[in-house]
């Protein structure tokens, strides 16, 4: 409701103006009496303690997220059975739009499926540079095998180029590639890395893949979608992902080729992160709507490469177990710098969401787990 609290016309009274600005007190008196609604969307509401979860022991991570013991946590959102059980906001509200880094990553991965069921792509064993012929042609430090990596490679990090977002020596470190204008070509100029070891025995490779965390190679998938699909890939995720799950408010960061980055820092609401989730419990459902192919979802989700001895990583998903009250829940996740996780239960037809900012800090993800953990599973009657 507009008010305006001059009239246009230049006669009128004093007393006219009064009466302007009584009717504006009394409305904003009322309004500040209604409870502000969060963000409209499809996302169908239970009430505690429903499918299963208890009040209190949610309350309980409500009160210590307020009380500081828990520190820049953006919000918390948990879907049980497709319904929204929990939803607080701690920095920011519903309308917020999340930074949550490299959880950008896995929803790559489904635009990659998306590719693939309409035809645009052969496979994931599809090779990059015949995808990029241009880029072939002017390599530095030429390699027949950098002819042979495939999309697999880059959705599962363990290409052999010499790049590792976890070592700050890598000449492949995401922060070396921001410096240059062309990522795509700093990529694949990279060379190719090698691998110590002690004794002369090599052991085998846990499903035959090295992984090593490469931002820049996600970022080449960019590339290689809008190649195929002939869209620029931040319009081909509007019309194939985000318009079917009712995601109308985004915002990319973009190369400074204006190639959007599908390697990290997408912003999106918490209620939008929950809905990727979802999808992917759902199978690629989105009520009764095909998103993308359940036996995409199955290969995105199953181990194609090992972290460490607790961690698995499929498509760009991060596959791991989280214990609580002596039961183990494996899980499927997306997963970002600040503490940043969505996370997917299918044996508890579970997605939550916990967004913070805490980014490039010690523990970051640690304090994420234990909320997770110590309070929303440990919320399960």
């Amino acid at each position: 409701m507009k008010i305006a609290l001059q009239s246009d016309n230049p006669h009128a009274s004093r007393s006219g103006q009064l009466v302007v600005l009584a009717l504006l007190s009394l409305t904003l008196s009322l309004s500040a009496q209604v409870p502000q609604k969060a963000a409209t969307d499809d996302w169908p509401t239970a009430t505690l303690p429903a499918n299963g979860l208890s009040q209190a022991k949610l309350d309980a991570l409500t009160s210590d997220v307020r009380s500081g013991k828990f520190v820049k946590v953006g919000s918390v959102l948990i879907a049980r059975h497709g319904k929204l059980v929990y939803e607080n906001y701690f920095d920011g509200d519903s309308a917020s739009l999340r930074d949550t880094r490299s959880a950008t990553k896995s929803i790559t991965d489904i635009l990659v499926g998306v590719a693939i069921d309409d035809r645009k792509l052969t496979g994931v064993d599809a090779r990059i540079l015949a995808l990029l012929p241009e880029r072939a042609q002017k390599l530095q430090n030429p390699d027949p095998r950098k002819t042979a990596i495939t999309v697999e490679d880059f959705l599962t990090m363990s290409s052999p180029l010499e790049c590792d977002d976890w070592n700050d020596a890598s000449r492949g470190n995401e922060e070396r590639m921001y410096l240059v204008e062309d990522w795509v070509q700093f990529i694949l100029d990279l060379p190719i890395r090698g691998r110590m070891s002690v004794g002369e025995r090599r052991e085998p490779s846990p499903y035959g893949r090295n992984f090593s965390y490469c931002t820049g190679g996600v970022f080449t998938l960019s590339e290689v979608l809008a190649r195929i699909t002939g869209i620029r890939t931040d319009r081909f995720a509007q019309e194939r992902l985000f318009g079917p799950l009712g995601i109308t408010n985004v915002e990319w960061v973009y190369s400074p080729l204006d190639v959007p980055q599908t390697g990290g820092g997408l912003r999106l609401r918490s209620r939008d992160l929950l809905k990727i989730a979802q999808l992917y419990l759902n199978g690629g459902d989105w009520h009764g709507q095909r998103i993308v192919s359940e036996s995409w979802v199955k290969a995105s989700t199953t181990p194609h490469a090992r972290i460490d001895e607790t961690t698995e990583y499929g498509y760009l998903w991060w596959l791991k177990s989280f214990s609580s009250k002596g039961k183990n829940y494996p899980a499927f996740f997306m997963t970002g710098n600040g503490g940043n996780k969505v996370v997917a239960i299918p044996s508890l037809d579970m997605a939550v969401v916990i967004t913070s900012t805490n980014f490039n800090s010690r523990g970051m993800h640690d304090q994420t787990e234990k909320i997770l953990t110590d309070y929303v599973l440990a919320a399960l009657e």
